[in-house]
């Protein structure tokens, strides 16, 4: 075969690195980007952080031309003895209300008394906020309890089978196994000191079962608490039929009316089937808004959360180093930082102009829900936002997600606001977060003692003009958390 050459004309997409870097920046969560210009800021010598107050008092200092620093130190120098004496404090030589025209004077105040009472303060304030797990809330009691050696392996190792509910995981066999094959423990042994920890803290703890969960709880009722006896027979042998709502035969087994019955439920239900619930091992997590909207005569404004927008500008009396002539001074390393400082600032305003321009838009379609609830949410895709911008499906994706609107009905991930639609009976569409709304609101007002199968709300949907099948009530009932309808079932 024959070589040649041949001139080819084509177009291409070429992402270059500041668009990679625009895109990045624009998916970053407020932690992430936080991170991110930290991390910036450390890297770049010509990026700096703008803090007004401090910022301010800079300007006022270059401004004037009448303060010479030097002679004020030469000033201080002279004052000051060569020579002090070894039994002689600072106060002795030096008047502390003496008043010094010199920035490096301290003046004594109040304030630093304060700071040091709020750093206190703060320092308990964190100390306390540490959570504690359940086991270790259980090893701390354990190390109050007078235990023998063999006593003290063995509830170490039954406190180390209770998971974070309070229940016991681990079976006697376990037990044995985590003691080693030098220790030899009989399951009555097991059992006997699983009894004394079953007294800990939080009751309940360390059950096998919820059966036998309740029935720890209820021992520690009064022995004049009503229906205690017929709540100890009830858990002991009809625990599943009380699960599954058969009250029909509770009534039946138990020799009970159904007022009676409810009395006996209302104790039990009294009772707390996750006891280890009870410690808190989890922090709680806070969202902080990345834009806020509020109603100003009648028209909701948005506008960006300034508290959590980067707050950075370029050093100027580095850039200035760039434009000097000094063979000492790398001007080309100077020069790619400087380039570099400029990409990320606008990167980040087109971050910032980007989210605004989304959330806007998306405030303005589904005003319906900020004004009368879900059950107003209008249907919305990621490609109605991305038509009217004239941007990318993509771009909008990453924008909406981990970024949070402030609304007078709560903080909302700004993908909450997409969802699909159904078709109604009048050729419209209706969002499935409304239908959810309805389907919610339709379980809240149904009678307890008949509730709404799925096919019985699809038909009272049906009459509303919505089309929805009844597998589709299924499936939005289900991601609601809310039970089918026979464990809806209550007495009255």
């Amino acid at each position: 075969m024959k070589q040649s050459l041949q001139l080819r004309l084509g177009q291409q997409i070429t992402m270059t690195p500041q668009l990679q870097q625009a895109i990045r920046l624009l998916q970053l969560s407020t932690l992430e980007l936080q991170l991110e210009v930290q991390q910036v800021l450390d890297s770049n010598i010509m990026l700096e952080t703008i803090e007004d107050e401090y910022e301010d008092e800079l300007e006022f200092s270059t401004q004037t031309d009448e303060y010479d620093a030097s002679e004020e130190s030469n000033k201080l120098s002279e004052d000051i003895p060569t020579e002090l004496a070894v039994d002689s404090e600072w106060n002795d030589i030096y008047d502390d209300n003496e008043n010094y025209d010199s920035p490096f004077s301290v003046v004594p105040s109040q304030s630093s008394n304060n700071q040091e009472d709020n750093n206190g303060k703060d320092f308990l304030l964190e100390q306390s906020s540490t959570t504690e797990t359940l086991q270790e809330h259980l090893f701390w009691q354990l190390d109050l309890t007078p235990f023998a050696d063999i006593d003290r392996a063995i509830a170490t190792a039954i406190i180390d089978g209770i998971d974070d509910d309070g229940y016991l995981q681990a079976s006697c066999e376990d037990i044995k196994k985590s003691l080693g094959d030098g220790t030899h423990v009989t399951d009555k042994e097991i059992e006997t000191v699983l009894r004394r920890i079953q007294h800990f803290d939080p009751l309940g703890v360390g059950a096998r079962n919820l059966s036998e969960c309740l029935a720890l709880q209820l021992v520690e009722c009064e022995p004049d608490t009503l229906w205690l006896r017929e709540a100890k027979i009830l858990i002991r042998k009809y625990l599943s039929l009380l699960g599954s709502h058969d009250y029909v035969k509770l009534v039946k087994r138990m020799k009970l009316t159904r007022e009676e019955l409810r009395e006996v439920v209302d104790l039990i239900q009294s009772l707390n089937p996750r006891p280890g619930s009870i410690i808190n091992n989890q922090q709680t997590n806070y969202i902080t808004p990345d834009v806020y909207v509020k109603k100003v005569k009648n028209n909701w404004q948005v506008k960006l959360n300034p508290d959590i927008s980067p707050k950075i500008r370029i050093n100027s009396q580095y850039a200035g180093l760039v434009k000097q002539k000094n063979n000492k001074i790398d001007v080309g390393n100077l020069k790619n930082h400087l380039q570099e400082a400029r990409w990320f600032i606008k990167s980040l305003k087109s971050r910032q102009d980007t989210l605004l321009r989304v959330a806007n838009s998306i405030v303005q379609r589904q005003a319906g829900f900020l004004d009368y609830g879900e059950e107003a949410m209008k249907p919305l895709v990621l490609h109605d936002i991305a038509n009217e911008l004239e941007m990318h499906e993509s771009t909008v994706s990453r924008v909406t997600t981990q970024k949070y609107l402030h609304t007078p009905r709560g903080i909302f991930e700004l993908k909450y606001f997409f969802s699909s639609h159904v078709s109604t009976n009048n050729g419209g569409e209706c969002s499935s977060t409304a239908i959810r709304a309805m389907i919610k609101k339709l379980i809240a007002t149904e009678n307890t003692t008949k509730p709404f199968s799925d096919s019985k709300i699809a038909n009272l949907l049906a009459d509303m003009g919505i089309k929805v099948a009844r597998r589709t009530v299924a499936k939005y009932r289900e991601a609601m958390v809310i039970p089918p309808s026979n464990e809806r079932k209550r007495l009255e």
